[in-house]
């Protein structure tokens, strides 16, 4: 498969929306998107997005707005604010590459909501101390390297846990998300803070309220207690410094006063939720894919999954699954200096806003754009798409990404490897038809069964 993206062209001009379709677009598209909690999902909200298909509603919009105003940003003026919504992959491939100057990643929305819990965390960090900051984080989590050095402790860890939610499930006949979500929040305390901090729940549930609190951004007064206990709480794990786990790396890593490690740690923590939210739904997803299940099982046939292991398509069946339902719901920017843009001023201060469920599922510019094709990550047509970005992009791209897919990779080869799970709470998410543009993956429920006993025993 190769890509169809045209040959870089000059940048469109940025246009200004008129009132009633700023008025539309914050209704259909704005309003929904941080509803459903831009930190912190919100299950209500999420559902009601499900059942109205809220995301192919607002990529409608889009679209319309693409043909009406040009591929250029599309300017809204709201009030005390100028946003730029980015509507063609040249000018994704523009603001990442150009990530973190001029164009700033921690523009004024996300630190108003991340300084609610990590006021000194990288994404929101700005010059020395975001280079400083950045070094300590490749350094962690072994950016640079396809293997994390911990992978041996690791894969262990994960083979244990979803052995354990096997088991369970075994005992059930059904795999729901809250089973999933208490194995996948023991495995992540295990891999960051170390086996001690299995089954600390509090920690991990207060962070998840300062969450809750931080999707409203300024307009939330904070909570300064419930931040005391979580970062009291994640200080003692760190000064463990556990062999095995993240938390070991943290404190053999060299430092500066600028550095603020223990801050650095809650996005670790909150980013590998997400990737079990990408693993539960590349589950549901392979459940009516049977051709691509076949593959992703033919990959793991002699592999020893409690060790590290070389498995391309089932990280590609991962990446596949944020590419269809991202798990960052809008990659933004600030403009640091007045930019020109096709012959037009930016003014400083602008904020762009890049919403991945519409450039990551644009029919105008992928043909796969509502089909399931892991094989994508494989043979370059992903990589050559700055329409594709499930994990950013240019210099600001998420350093754990490596450490992502291996672990998101390795627990859904073990879920696949000796049991089939059959999707029961909803109709199965088939080749024959588009893939929905919203997947609530709080509400699946999978029928279990395992394949071969003869194979286990």
């Amino acid at each position: 498969m190769t890509t169809t993206q045209s040959p870089p062209r000059a940048q469109a001009p940025p246009r200004r929306a008129s009132v009633l379709d700023t008025l539309r677009i914050g209704a259909v598209v704005l309003a929904p998107t941080i509803a459903r909690g831009v930190l912190a999902r919100r299950p209500r909200i999420v559902a009601m997005a499900d059942a109205l298909d809220a995301d192919r509603r607002a990529a409608r919009l889009l679209r319309r707005m693409r043909a009406r105003y040009g591929p250029g940003p599309l300017l809204l003026r709201i009030p005390g604010r100028l946003i730029a919504l980015v509507l063609s992959a040249g000018d994704v491939r523009r603001i990442l590459t150009g990530s973190p100057e001029p164009f700033a990643a921690a523009n004024r929305e996300k630190r108003a909501a991340l300084a609610r819990f990590q006021p000194h965390g990288v994404l929101i960090s700005t010059g020395a101390d975001r280079a400083d900051r950045r070094r300590f984080n490749e350094a962690v989590l072994d950016t640079a390297r396809p293997v994390h050095r911990m992978a041996d402790a690791i894969t262990r860890k994960i083979h244990e846990e979803a052995g354990d939610l096997l088991a369970a499930a075994d005992a059930d006949g059904a795999l729901t998300w809250d089973a999933f979500r208490r194995t996948w929040w023991r495995l992540v305390r295990r891999i960051v803070l170390g086996d001690a901090a299995r089954d600390d729940s509090e920690l991990t549930d207060l962070l998840t309220r300062l969450r809750m609190d931080a999707n409203w951004s300024s307009f939330h007064p904070g909570r300064r207690t419930v931040r005391e206990r979580f970062q009291h709480r994640l200080r003692e794990h760190l000064r463990r410094e556990e062999p095995g786990s993240l938390a070991a790396l943290v404190g053999g890593t060299p430092t500066t006063p600028r550095t603020e490690p223990a801050d650095q740690v809650p996005q670790w923590l909150f980013a590998f939720e997400a990737a079990g939210m990408a693993v539960f739904r590349a589950l549901a997803v392979l459940a009516g894919h049977p051709e691509q299940a076949a593959r992703a099982r033919a990959e793991l046939d002699g592999r020893d999954l409690s060790r590290p292991q070389d498995l391309p398509y089932l990280r590609a069946c991962v990446e596949e699954s944020v590419r269809l339902w991202p798990t960052t719901l809008a990659i933004l920017r600030d403009t640091t200096t007045e930019t020109d843009w096709g012959g037009t001023t930016l003014p400083a201060g602008t904020a762009l806003a890049i919403l991945t469920a519409f450039v990551q599922r644009d029919e105008e510019t992928l043909p796969f754009a509502d089909r399931f094709v892991p094989e994508i990550w494989l043979d370059g047509t992903a990589k050559e798409n700055w329409s594709v970005v499930p994990f950013s992009g240019g210099p600001v791209e998420c350093p754990g990404r490596n450490l992502v897919e291996l672990v998101a990779g390795t627990f859904l080869a073990v879920l696949l490897d000796d049991h089939d799970h059959r999707l029961a709470s909803r109709r199965p998410l088939t080749p024959d038809r588009p893939l929905p543009r919203t997947l609530n993956p709080f509400d699946l429920r999978f029928d279990v069964r395992r394949r071969s006993a003869e194979r286990i025993s």
